[in-house]
């Protein structure tokens, strides 16, 4: 059994990844500092695949934590790296704190696989790196943009200092780019667990009708769009959880086309907000205390993937629909919240 080290993985894709890697035959080990996430987790991937994953509590800003960590365990054969701060708002109110949290750490990692002879890394990125596109939809080749927050500044610089440590090693990785993963497992033994109040959509949604928060707010309705709300490219969590797991078996197999390489991951499909919210009213029959706000600074009005790129070299293609993804995040919000 192959071990990889996932970092950040109680986190929510995080968690859902560490699943299919136990169930596809790997061993995995995690690396979470518990910043935002719950040890629970640990319960709920356990209660899916009938294996306790390692687990240890680190802090990967710390150096010497990292070198000690890699002294201990010698033979990992990949990494994928989740964790990172990833809140736009906290980002731009606190860069640097975002520019230590997801910068050095993942330099740490990088200086240990060099170090060390690992030579398999995923890295989580985001379609944040596009910006507001020139055309729809998306592919990889699309320019990246000047970043509108430092969220999304520390994805770009990430992937420039992975494209420029494989460019010199023998490291070979590859960047995912995820559009908005939403969703949770089958089970309700593991989901989306935001601390605070949800930044995205579908953790606000399934609150709201949960009763923890009075309205939901609808940031627009005057973009150009059919129905004048955002639209964006909303794929299920295993889905996308399952793309890491195929990269990751690309990379152990050495059917990477260059050492370093970029897919989007989304439906290649758009929708817009509000019809995210009709969707949840007529799947779950619960109508939802909406209203129209005035647009939020920073938004973009419409983003979805081009993925045929994915579709054909990784052979991955999402298959679970926004019903699929809806139904189990309020499964997973009811079992939460004890309804």
């Amino acid at each position: 059994m192959k071990k990889i080290l996932v970092t950040g993985g109680l986190g929510y894709i995080g968690s859902h990844t560490v699943v299919e890697l136990q169930n596809s035959g790997y061993q995995v080990i995690i690396i979470d500092n518990l910043s935002n996430a719950s040890l629970d987790v640990l319960e709920g991937i356990t209660n899916i695949t009938k294996t306790p994953p390692a687990f240890e509590r680190l802090d990967l800003r710390l150096k010497a934590d990292v070198a000690d960590f890699f002294k201990r365990n010698q033979d990992i054969e990949g990494i994928i790296h989740f964790a990172a701060s990833k809140a736009v708002g906290e980002s731009v109110e606190n860069p640097l704190l975002y520019y230590e949290n997801n910068l050095n750490t993942l330099i740490y990692l990088l200086q240990e696989c060099n170090a060390r002879g690992i030579e398999n890394f995923i890295f989580s990125s985001s379609c944040t790196v596009y910006g507001e596109p020139d055309s729809l939809p998306i592919t990889e080749d699309a320019p990246v943009k000047t970043a509108t927050s430092p969220y999304g500044n520390t994805k770009q610089i990430s992937e420039e200092i992975l494209k420029d440590t494989c460019s010199i090693s023998a490291l070979k990785s590859i960047a995912l780019r995820y559009f908005n993963p939403i969703g949770a497992h089958e089970t309700a033994e593991i989901g989306e667990l935001p601390a605070g109040v949800p930044q995205n959509l579908v953790p606000f949604i399934t609150q709201t009708a949960a009763g923890v928060r009075e309205q939901l707010s609808v940031f627009g309705d005057d973009y150009p769009t059919e129905d004048g709300s955002c639209i964006r490219d909303y794929i299920h969590v295993v889905d996308l959880a399952k793309a890491h797991v195929i990269a990751l078996q690309r990379l152990l197999s050495k059917k990477n086309q260059s050492n370093y390489e970029v897919f989007n991951l989304g439906t290649g499909r758009g929708s817009s907000v509000l019809e995210v919210v009709n969707s949840f009213e007529n799947t779950t029959g619960i109508k939802l205390n909406y209203k129209i706000v005035d647009r939020r600074p920073g938004d973009v009005i419409a983003v979805y993937a081009d993925t045929q790129k994915a579709n054909k070299e990784l052979g991955w293609k999402a298959e679970k629909t926004m019903e699929d993804a809806l139904e189990s995040a309020w499964k997973w919000e009811k079992k939460i919240r004890g309804l």
